[in-house]
């Protein structure tokens, strides 16, 4: 007896022509407090490839935010070389057995002042604290000592703190956008947009 098939919705059966209207599918709104999990890759001071797992901050009709230390490697290449990419894999959108993936290509500038604040107030204390404490010197630290200190830390600001001098964020403008529609009951494909000028060229691909 052959198994039975459950036919996923067809996102395909009205392609927009602007992926706005996909992103605002798949990707959650600002204000939910669970943010994707993304990858962004970056170029080293040789051209080689290098990449991290961080949060998608925020996104809009720009492009999409993240944050992070301005000491860090990250920061140094993308103001080197501002040409990145970010990976988002999403689960379970729109429906719980669905895997999809957003590939996004494009350059990293500075997001505007009050974006980034913004962006830290709508934090969960503890990624605040983290802004804060997570440095290369505290890292270093025996863990006792990294529990006793972050704890010492969080009882003296118990209040919403401000966001450190180090503390900024980053947009990325897209130029290219390819979303990966998986599926468990055929051949996964790939639907891409190109920036024209100030539109969007669409070609569907293999997965």
């Amino acid at each position: 007896m052959s198994t039975p098939v459950t036919i996923e919705p067809d996102e395909w059966a009205e392609i927009p022509d602007d992926p706005t209207a996909l992103l605002e599918r798949w990707l959650p709104g600002n204000d939910d407090p669970q943010r994707p999990l993304m990858t962004l890759a970056t170029l080293d001071e040789d051209g080689a490839p290098d990449a991290r797992s961080l949060l998608l901050s925020e996104w809009d009709a720009d492009g999409f935010y993240w944050h992070t230390d301005s000491r860090s490697r990250k920061i140094a290449q993308v103001t080197r070389r501002p040409a990145v990419a970010l990976c988002v894999p999403l689960l379970g959108i729109p429906s719980p057995d669905v895997r999809h993936q957003l590939v996004v290509q494009g350059r990293a500038e500075p997001a505007s002042d009050l974006e980034q604040r913004r962006a830290y107030a709508a934090r969960p204390p503890y990624l605040q604290q983290l802004a804060w404490q997570n440095t290369p010197g505290f890292a270093a630290l025996p863990q006792h000592e990294r529990v006793s200190a972050w704890r010492k830390f969080a009882d003296a600001r118990p209040d919403a703190l401000t966001p450190p001098a180090t503390w900024v964020g980053y947009l990325v403008r897209p130029d290219r956008l390819t979303f990966w529609f998986g599926s468990a009951d055929t051949a996964s494909r790939r639907l891409e947009y190109t920036r024209r000028g100030e539109g969007w060229e669409r070609r569907i691909l293999a997965g």
